[in-house]
């Protein structure tokens, strides 16, 4: 097993797993179990299982402990950096990309046009959070504190400015006193 084959694989499925952490978990599977043989089903169970409680995206945590597995240090370098770089690279060609042509009417246009979906899709995150398990309240009824908590923090943000870092801080510190 070299180095080389790990970069190989990671770089492929960094450059063609497309979906998510959990639709490369096949790739990952495929090339690690059946094609190259690195690993039984069971030790890559195990990995995944890990993969799973760790922080952080899901490939990227398979990917670093897989290279672990088969190449010590080096491996679980080499294969995180493999399976993250055409992503980056990527990025990087198609900022480089827009950064030249910035002034030019359609990719204003284009913009533009992000603009009002990028604050549809935070706000649509934000309501799917609004929810009977994340505003309940033990003895002040039914959505009240949080509801205000919530209230207060908006105010604060929208027509206040307050540095976003302090209002959470202010609100940890009223859920913990509170609840």
């Amino acid at each position: 097993m070299s180095i080389i084959q790990l970069l190989y694989v990671f770089f492929k499925i960094g450059l063609l797993g497309f979906g998510g952490g959990y639709a490369m978990l096949s790739m990952i599977q495929f090339e690690c179990v059946e094609h190259f043989a690195w690993l039984s089903p069971q030790e890559f169970s195990d990995i995944i299982a890990i993969s799973q409680m760790t922080p952080g995206p899901i490939s990227i945590n398979t990917s670093t402990y897989v290279g672990y597995t088969v190449a010590g240090f080096w491996g679980a370098l080499v294969a995180t950096v493999s399976l993250c770089l055409p992503s980056v690279l990527l990025m990087f060609l198609v900022i480089r990309f827009l950064m030249k042509r910035q002034d030019n009417h359609y990719v204003k246009s284009i913009f533009s046009g992000l603009k009002p979906v990028l604050a549809g899709l935070i706000l649509a995150a934000a309501l799917l959070l609004v929810n009977q398990e994340t505003f309940c309240d033990f003895g002040l009824g039914e959505h009240n504190f949080s509801t205000l908590i919530f209230i207060a923090s908006f105010v604060a943000l929208f027509f206040f400015k307050l540095n976003p870092m302090w209002v959470i801080c202010a609100s940890g510190l009223i859920g913990i006193i509170v609840f």
